[in-house]
């Protein structure tokens, strides 16, 4: 993937953010969300990312965006400070080309620089290729939410994932 890099998005990248989530709605396995989301809905969220402490990042190949990767903070509590959450998303045409790994292994490489000691993936149980990904790069099983989420009539658990980074 040598023509593959990562960037810090900017406030142009959004709707291309947005079309990617929006992309993975009606699979029902990878978002809460049920129907699709505006580009003007996550303007907030945009600017809730930083470069140094919360970033969201630009995955390109050729020059196109092919997916992207969020840190969020978790709860939102001064005590969480070195906890975030994950959250990979990938455009169609690139899902099931090894670009999951890759963006996975980069957040986690980023990790010490970016004072996070804890990365949480919060999937769908019924998510298998994701959980499995995670899984490959030592997450644990840290809970289980059984029936918490409805989608289309159908109850589904959220398992959240877990792993400490190890200072480099």
């Amino acid at each position: 993937m040598n023509t593959l890099h990562l960037r810090n998005a900017e406030l142009e990248d959004l709707p291309a953010i947005v079309d990617i989530y929006n992309s993975t709605i009606p699979s029902r396995m990878v978002t809460a969300d049920t129907e699709p989301v505006s580009v003007e809905s996550r303007i907030q969220w945009f600017h809730d990312h930083s470069p140094k402490f919360r970033p969201l990042w630009i995955a390109e190949y050729n020059g196109n965006i092919c997916g992207w990767i969020s840190f969020q903070s978790f709860y939102g509590r001064p005590a969480y400070h070195a906890t975030a959450e994950i959250s990979i998303y990938i455009h169609t045409d690139y899902r099931g080309k090894k670009l999951g790994p890759f963006l996975l292994q980069k957040a986690i490489d980023a990790c010490p620089g970016l004072n996070i000691k804890t990365l949480l993936g919060f999937i769908f149980a019924h998510n298998e290729p994701s959980l499995k990904l995670f899984q490959r790069f030592g997450f644990q099983k840290w809970g289980h939410l059984p029936n918490i989420a409805e989608l289309d009539g159908i109850e589904r658990d959220l398992i959240i994932l877990g792993r400490r980074i190890s200072s480099l």
